[in-house]
């Protein structure tokens, strides 16, 4: 079942969908909240695709719009990290007063920028009780140094934040930015972005992914369970920001890197990345 509804963060109201597993309306589920990626939504399939799977296993599962995405309140393209920390806390304060969650056994999964988040939000919230990251990063200038890899492309790169912050000095209005020329995808990769995927962002939002270091509260998350999966080689985000965070992590804490898939791994619904999601599930957050 399918429960369309809104909650509020800070003074917006943001749309969600919580996933209720056939056959258990009588025991209160453990919950995991599924969050989108980079200026994406709740429909994209790194999102949709996980909430499925989650239900097939007999979880109930969240999925929900960040401010500024989809069909929730704020300004369009406006995606901050700490605002999107604040969405996902507000989540977790809904989840806790629906009467089929049981809200000691709420966790939080993401994808690439929403697994960065679900990491930050982990390590500062004892009220997640694990954290699954996919493609997630944990230090922002790093992993745009790996993504703007070439000597031009930095330079390009860092000379736009410049501009930026001086095109708001003087003008008071923010410099629009190409979604590619802050976190570039390769075009075989770009079909698995959701429709209405958010294509220009205001430069504030390429300055707060940089200054953004969920890194340094990882450790934090311990000891409740961490999962980080990646890609070998991923094309988007640099597959050493998961190393970086499994070795800053507390235990438990896991890491798994595939070779036969590419960033949006939930996306391309990968068996084996299913597999070792049920698995870990079974071990550190069972049914």
């Amino acid at each position: 079942m399918e429960d369309e509804t809104t909650f509020k963060s800070s003074n917006f109201s943001l749309s969600g969908v919580l996933h209720l597993p056939k056959g258990q309306a009588s025991k209160k589920l453990p919950c995991i909240m599924v969050l989108h990626g980079f200026g994406s939504n709740k429909e994209s399939g790194n999102v949709k695709g996980p909430c499925k799977m989650l239900n097939d296993w007999g979880y109930a599962a969240f999925r929900f719009d960040m401010r500024g995405c989809g069909t929730s309140e704020g300004d369009f393209g406006r995606v901050i990290c700490q605002e999107q920390v604040d969405d996902t806390r507000a989540a977790m304060d809904y989840l806790q007063t629906r009467s089929e969650i049981d809200p000691c056994r709420v966790g939080v999964l993401g994808s690439s920028f929403g697994a960065a988040v679900a990491i930050y939000t982990g390590g500062i919230d004892k009220r997640f009780a694990c954290v699954i990251s996919s493609g997630g990063w944990g230090h922002g200038e790093r992993k745009f140094r790996g993504q703007h890899p070439s000597k031009k492309a930095w330079l390009s790169f860092t000379s736009m934040l410049e501009e930026s912050r001086r095109h708001r000095e003087n003008t008071g209005v923010s410099m629009m930015v190409d979604r590619y020329d802050i976190v570039p995808v390769p075009k075989h990769l770009r079909n698995n972005l959701s429709k209405h995927s958010i294509t220009s962002f205001p430069a504030e939002v390429a300055q707060s992914m940089y200054n953004f270091t969920a890194e340094d509260v990882v450790a934090d998350i311990s000891p409740r369970p961490l999962l980080l999966l990646h890609s070998s080689n991923d094309s988007v985000t640099p597959t050493e920001q998961s190393i970086s965070l499994f070795q800053k992590a507390g235990m438990p804490c896991d890491l798994h890197l595939f070779a036969e898939t590419d960033h949006f791994m939930f996306a391309e619904d990968n068996i084996r990345v299913r597999e070792i999601v049920k698995t870990w599930l079974n071990k550190f957050f069972p049914v």
